[in-house]
């Protein structure tokens, strides 16, 4: 059964359409590279998924339960947003804790990897106001995979890591998968897409223009590399669709 299923999904503002019948799906142990222009819609599909934005049309369901505006399903969902802002007056550790008593979470629940593979356990007394961007977005790591979510949604989750920390991240997107997470990833990193997903979903002036292999965009445009691939790939569709007018 597909743990995600968007069905004619839409979200407009006043008049303006941001968000337009984007309908797919998404099975457990899938990552998702979720790609686009600026202003294409990608945050706000995002941000429907998590509960953050309310649709105007269409439907959510995860593991089978139509998202409404019940918050429970989203226990099930760990989120690492670009930009994370936690209490700045709390340390690391402290944060940590509160952050289990809200989740609940029994003794010996979590998944601390990340915390000694990324370094967090070095920052543990370190007041968060006091953490470089990085550091932070290292701990906005930690506590999206530490609950085992069976969604996880990581908003260009390397943009400010150093290139170790990024690769320790992303190895941990593809330990979540194997243990059946479906992973959403949004990022313009073409180097990461072609090598983590196993879809590329490709927004474009709100509406949802495929959800493919990188392999099968490459195969279609006989380029070596999905960052060459792509673009001729969108210009074969568009000359199709104009064809097809």
């Amino acid at each position: 059964m597909d743990r995600i299923v968007f069905s004619g999904l839409g979200k407009r503002y006043g008049r303006q359409w941001v968000l337009r019948g984007v309908s797919t799906a998404f099975a457990a142990g899938e990552v998702v590279m979720v790609a686009g222009p600026n202003g294409s819609g990608k945050t706000t599909w995002i941000k429907c998924l998590l509960g953050l934005v309310h649709a105007t049309e269409g439907t959510i369901a995860v593991n089978g339960r139509c998202v409404g505006r019940d918050p429970m399903y989203r226990a099930g969902i760990g989120y690492m947003p670009q930009y994370a802002e936690f209490p700045r007056e709390l340390t690391v550790d402290q944060l940590l804790r509160m952050m289990n008593d809200i989740r609940e979470a029994p003794a010996g629940g979590t998944d601390d990897r990340l915390i000694g593979e990324l370094g967090v356990d070095a920052l543990a007394h370190k007041r968060i106001g006091a953490l470089s961007g990085g550091m932070r977005q290292k701990v906005s790591a930690v506590l999206a995979f530490r609950y085992r979510p069976e969604v996880l949604v990581l908003d260009e989750p390397t943009a400010g890591l150093d290139p170790v920390s990024a690769t320790t991240l992303l190895a941990a997107v593809q330990r979540a998968a194997r243990a059946g997470s479906t992973v959403l990833i949004t990022s313009h990193i073409m180097e990461e897409v072609q090598r983590l997903g196993d879809r590329l979903a490709y927004l474009q002036d709100g509406r949802l223009r495929f959800a493919l292999p990188p392999d099968t965009i490459i195969g279609a445009t006989g380029e070596p590399a999905l960052a060459l691939a792509l673009p001729t790939f969108l210009a074969q569709q568009a000359e199709q669709h104009v064809e097809g007018l």
